[in-house]
């Protein structure tokens, strides 16, 4: 390809140069050059190579920081987004700076440590569904499509990619969109969740990273 649409950092995170691996080592995390990793995506842009520059991950205090130092805002955060983990706080400072939100696990997800997705199993949501003659999926697409999000999900069934895509026609009430105002949250993907379990030989502050505010 001569040139990428969309180019993301995907964490707003730093791991030492080493083999790749998955889950990482917390003692190969360190701090993010964020200056550098962001110049590096200007020029990026400045060359041509990418249309646009954006991030993945990045919490509203980590948007503050960048958009100190950015001569080229982040056009987009990709971020986790859902019914039962909305994100209030900020999807408001994305509107307010004018950056595009797009959602990833917006039907909830998979998780290797449970088998209970909290969207597809959420009682607010089937009731929804079930007066609306709509799956709850459905209704977990519409409700992140209202909030002026974009949004990635995939299927391996053709009946579900139809499915998915009709959402457009009508939409969610101001009760329906009370009760699912009102659904406990649940953060699914931290950094934790990529962090490998067992064979660490150090413990690093995670807070130094920067990747567990909500």
């Amino acid at each position: 390809m001569e040139y990428v649409d969309l180019y993301l950092v995907h964490w707003p995170m730093s791991v030492k140069p080493t083999k790749p691996h998955y889950p990482m080592r917390r003692e190969d995390i360190v701090p993010m050059n964020l200056r550098g990793v962001w110049q590096a995506m200007e020029e990026c842009h400045r060359l041509g190579l990418s249309k646009m520059i954006g991030v993945s991950n990045f919490t509203t205090k980590k948007l503050q920081e960048l958009l100190t130092i950015a001569k080229i805002p982040p056009a987009v955060n990709q971020v986790e987004l859902n019914p039962v983990w909305q994100q209030k706080k900020l999807m408001e400072f994305c509107k307010e700076k004018g950056i595009h939100v797009t959602a990833y696990q917006p039907l909830g997800g998979q998780h290797r440590t449970s088998t209970i997705n909290p969207v597809m199993h959420s009682d607010v949501l089937k009731e929804i569904a079930e007066a609306k003659e709509k799956s709850v999926a459905q209704i977990s697409l519409r409700w992140v499509y209202e909030q002026g999000a974009s949004m990635v999900t995939t299927s391996t069934k053709p009946e579900r990619l139809k499915e998915n895509t009709e959402i457009f026609d009508w939409q969610l009430t101001e009760e329906d969109r009370l009760k699912i105002s009102e659904i406990p949250q649940h953060k699914r993907v931290s950094v934790l969740s990529i962090l490998c379990p067992d064979g660490v030989s150090g413990v690093v502050d995670l807070s130094e990273v920067d990747v567990v505010e909500v």
